[in-house]
């Protein structure tokens, strides 16, 4: 995350993923590259974070009960939210915080792919 916040103008947000002015909490890194030479960048993009003003506490508002919390992210109660009834449209739709975020709105994932991510993270708990 540090690496992703000297990269592009993304900050920490009241849910925990980082936040982009554009793209909202629907951005991801799937790797990096490493070039021998230094190679000419664009300038850096310095804007605010989006959740500057408020817009983040909705998130944590939407998200189920426990889970978030001004202390931080309670993982095990977001993970027995979506693998029970209550979470079946965090499931379906991708995670109720991540959608209240009014930010990127228009690149939520579609079914298919929310449904990957989720059951992902439920497998990854069971290790």
């Amino acid at each position: 995350q540090r690496w992703a916040q000297r990269a592009e103008p993304v900050h920490p947000s009241p849910i925990g993923p980082l936040i982009h002015p554009d793209h909202g909490l629907w951005h991801a890194y799937r790797g990096a590259l490493a070039f021998p030479d230094a190679i000419e960048l664009p300038p850096e993009d310095r804007r605010p974070s989006p959740c500057e003003g408020g817009a983040g506490r909705k998130g944590r508002k939407a998200g189920p009960g426990g889970a978030l919390t001004p202390e931080g992210y309670d993982v095990d109660a977001c993970a027995g939210h979506i693998a029970g009834p209550a979470g079946a449209d965090c499931m379906a739709q991708s995670c109720r915080a991540r959608r209240a975020c009014p930010v990127g709105r228009e690149q939520t994932y579609g079914p298919e792919q929310s449904r990957f991510h989720m059951k992902a993270f439920l497998r990854a708990r069971e290790a």
